[in-house]
């Protein structure tokens, strides 16, 4: 059977992650492909989390070697260029981080403002957009904390989808909502996935998600992050998508 060629869009090679010159993880290879599902198990501790952020900049990675999207060297990234990045990579979190003094449209408004896009009416068209994608489009009006957890999650996806990025690194964005409300996040982080080829890496807890909802898995343990199981071909199940 042909396989078409997926862009990798995470490429780490013999990677040291440090904090503080202590070793975090050491000697991390692992390849993310366009389009593909993929989660981060481990205990508390165990780096899942710092490694995502090296992928974002926020942590340097100082051995091996490591790019983004095929062209940026996370080794020798100015700060310019760093900027560049972190608009193509939607970033979703367990505590929301919502602005809490302006409504849900404006909380989205500044994003786009701040990554660019200079047109209202384009602007006020991408929102419309994503809420109607993340189940919510008659909330744009209401304030943070007038929407339950749930929705407040769903508001962060849409958020982190804004710029329609090749890449959403999601920790732990079930962890702190309820079976029914975290399905129905899960459906829709593999709905964009499939629909929009993103590439997706998530840190989770909850190993009912690997059964429930297949991709690639990695587990960080013992100083390392090794490939449990491998999920190169993304096409999923059509079932997670039936309403």
């Amino acid at each position: 059977m042909h396989k078409s060629y997926r862009m990798a869009i995470v490429n780490y090679k013999n990677v040291d992650i440090h904090i503080d010159s202590k070793i975090i993880l050491e000697n991390v290879s692992f390849e993310l492909q366009e389009g593909e599902f993929a989660y981060i198990v481990g205990a508390v501790g165990s780096g899942k989390s710092t490694l995502l952020k090296t992928i974002y900049g926020e942590v340097d990675i100082v051995d091996g070697t490591a790019s983004v999207f095929d062209e940026y060297d996370l080794r020798n990234l100015r700060s310019s260029r760093l900027q560049a990045l972190r608009k193509r990579i939607g970033i979703v979190f367990q505590d929301f981080q919502l602005l809490t003094d302006r409504n849900i449209n404006d909380n989205l408004d500044f994003v786009l403002c701040s990554t660019g896009w200079k047109n209202r009416q384009e602007r006020e068209k991408r929102i419309r957009e994503v809420l109607h994608l993340v189940g919510l489009p008659q909330k744009g009006y209401k304030m943070p904390h007038e929407l339950s957890g749930g929705e407040q999650q769903r508001i962060v996806i849409a958020r982190a989808i804004l710029n329609r990025p090749a890449l959403i690194l999601a920790d732990e964005p079930t962890g702190n909502l309820d079976a029914e409300t975290g399905n129905y996040i899960m459906r829709l982080l593999h709905r964009i996935c499939h629909e929009e080829k993103s590439a997706v890496l998530m840190i989770t807890h909850n190993e009912q998600w690997l059964t429930l909802y297949p991709g690639t898995e990695y587990c960080c343990a013992d100083g390392h992050m090794r490939l449990m199981k491998s999920m190169r071909e993304t096409a999923t199940q059509t079932s997670l998508f039936e309403e």
